[in-house]
């Protein structure tokens, strides 16, 4: 699934290629959407809030999306072919963009955006990030600290933007197991190295928690069951968390994160 940093990249991408311009044409392929005539409205930004994007155009109305498991929004210079997945075509007079497998989508009041969103706590990449909104995100993470720290991580009530992918390297980071509770961390310090890893990644075009740029060494223990930890070198194990029917494959290093493991 695409996680805060992606979408906020994405949204990035979008404002860039046709922020300002106004739409030849602008076709919505959901079954509640698919009257709906985009074509004259001037795109004016995209935005992300988490792992939720709002298409902001003139006359104060948005379109909101989720890019789900396996969504996406891709920008061209020429008319790209168009097939079942596609959800969305916006055009301008010089690009395309089309948004592929999206989910959740709808049409609706630019001041009504905090009716879809505002159920997700402090958004990891906001802009108007300050002291009061990590506070926020640090209670939230410590309302329960008896549950599984990578459970909480991947609760976007809490604070939004983080994925399976950060879940992971987070709790390695952290140096403990993802089923350890929420009281065996520093929860200033796991707020703080969420923001930075996502505002690291943001404008990356490969995600890295490593630091280390070489291939294949992007993250510490995510996807390494077959190539080993990047510290020590020891197998990394693979297991799911989570409640049954929504369980996330989750990767640790039993050595380097002590506590409890499946």
């Amino acid at each position: 699934m695409p996680e805060g940093d992606t979408v906020y990249a994405t949204a990035r991408r979008l404002t860039e290629a046709l922020g300002g311009s106004t739409l030849v044409k602008g076709e919505l392929r959901h079954p509640r959407l698919s009257t709906v005539d985009l074509a004259g409205r001037v795109l004016l930004r995209a935005i992300s809030v988490g792992k939720h994007l709002f298409l902001r155009f003139d006359d104060e109305l948005s379109l909101h999306c989720h890019l789900g498991m396996d969504g996406s929004w891709r920008v061209y210079n020429r008319r790209p072919p168009i097939n079942h997945r596609v959800r969305a075509v916006l055009a301008t007079q010089e690009r395309y963009a089309l948004g592929t497998s999206l989910v959740e989508m709808a049409l609706v009041a630019t001041a009504d955006e905090k009716r879809l969103v505002g159920h997700l706590g402090p958004d990891l990449l906001a802009a108007d990030w300050s002291d009061s909104t990590r506070s926020e995100a640090v209670r939230r993470l410590t309302a329960d600290p008896t549950r599984e720290v990578g459970a909480a991580l991947l609760d976007q009530r809490l604070m939004a933007g983080v994925g399976n992918v950060y879940k992971a390297e987070l709790c390695f980071l952290l140096g403990v197991s993802p089923w350890s509770p929420v009281s065996a961390v520093d929860p200033d310090e796991a707020v703080n190295l969420a923001r930075k890893l996502l505002l690291r990644n943001a404008s990356r075009p490969v995600r890295n928690t490593t630091g280390d740029p070489r291939r294949g060494r992007e993250t510490w223990v995510y996807g390494r069951q077959r190539t080993g930890c990047l510290r020590c070198g020891g197998r990394v194990a693979v297991a799911d968390q989570g409640e049954a029917g929504r369980e996330r494959v989750t990767y640790f290093c039993p050595t380097c994160q002590p506590g409890p493991h499946p």
